[in-house]
């Protein structure tokens, strides 16, 4: 039965007003679908973890530490590397027997190849599960033009170079077991705050982590990105940096002085011990990221670990250029001499 026409015209409109509510409604039900799927795939975690080895420079103290410590209570088979026989001592006191460490200079080849040599012989057939490229330094640093070519390689030589050496030894023990790379990086490695070499071995650890991640996926094996922010650890001790920072003032040359002045390297200074404050003390905001990206089945390309890191370092290095030079401008001492 036909209806009247003003009749056809009111169910018309009452139609169309419901489709933008349904719309909606379908809309929420896939992006809830959708984080569903997300929250079930990232907990789905590796078979027989007991059986792994995963090794990991730089457990003196810091993240490595403290992921060697966590990672053993996971029950993994731990091989931590440790620059001082102390630091070893300290950390086989404090697990289980199942951790073992060995002395590694991540800037040395031959301490590079003896280390080698010792995790094959402990991984044997089953080859190694993980490699955590952890180990890093964060002096000298201060304005480029009060640094030498040496102040840079001191930091490239541990932060890009020996991450580099430790993983060609390795590599081919983890293509074994198909397992995972895990290469600490930084939120320096995506914006550029100040100079020196720690921000350039940052962003040379992200490009040698993209392309090694690209050539090896072929074989298995994955390999994921830490991207922390400032967090309390002896990278960011701010007496170390301001005892770094007044040395390459002193060394500088007296033209170097006058452009930029006694006053820049107070604000300067004042700037570094104000850092102490701003630096996170939950070392486990990143360990967990690491323990995920070497346990979970999917884990991801890149953590971000630290509030700072994901709302403000992380959005800032998507902004126009322009935008971050003047954010980091404004927020910097000017030289005595700057127009």
């Amino acid at each position: 039965m036909l209806l009247p026409p003003h009749k056809l015209r009111d169910k018309y409109a009452q139609d169309v007003s419901q489709v933008p509510a349904a719309m909606w409604l379908y809309l929420a039900a896939l992006v809830g679908l959708y984080y569903l799927l997300h929250w079930y795939r990232e907990r789905q975690v590796v078979s027989h973890l007991r059986d792994k080895y995963v090794f990991i420079t730089g457990c003196d103290s810091g993240f490595g530490n403290l992921l060697a410590k966590q990672l053993d209570l996971r029950g993994l088979r731990v091989l931590a590397a440790c620059l001082t026989e102390k630091g070893a001592e300290l950390l086989k006191n404090q697990t289980s027997d199942r951790l073992e460490t060995v002395i590694l200079d991540v800037t040395n080849t031959e301490s590079i190849a003896v280390a080698t040599q010792w995790v094959k012989e402990r991984v044997g057939d089953r080859g190694l599960w993980g490699l955590v490229n952890n180990a890093g330094i964060s002096v000298p640093t201060a304005p480029n033009e009060w640094l030498t070519k040496q102040d840079f390689m001191k930091i490239l030589n541990v932060n890009l170079l020996g991450v580099i050496e430790v993983t060609l030894s390795l590599l081919p023990l983890v293509r074994k077991a198909r397992g995972r790379v895990v290469n600490v990086a930084s939120v320096l490695g995506r914006v550029s705050l100040y100079g020196g070499g720690y921000c350039i071995s940052k962003y040379g650890v992200e490009a040698f982590s993209d392309s090694l991640r690209r050539e090896i996926s072929h074989f298995g094996v994955k390999v994921a990105i830490i991207e922390p922010g400032f967090f309390k650890t002896a990278v960011t001790d701010t007496e170390m940096i301001s005892r770094s920072f007044q040395e390459k003032w002193d060394r500088a040359s007296p033209e170097v002085k006058e452009v930029y002045g006694e006053k820049f390297l107070a604000s300067s200074m004042k700037i570094i011990g104000s850092m102490k404050k701003q630096c996170t003390q939950n070392l486990s905001l990143v360990t967990d990221c690491m323990e995920h990206a070497l346990t979970a089945c999917h884990p991801r390309t890149r953590y971000s670990a630290g509030w700072d890191a994901k709302f403000l370092y992380l959005p800032m290095s998507y902004m126009p250029t322009f935008l971050v030079d003047a954010m980091i401008s404004w927020s910097s001492p000017r030289p005595a001499k700057a127009l």
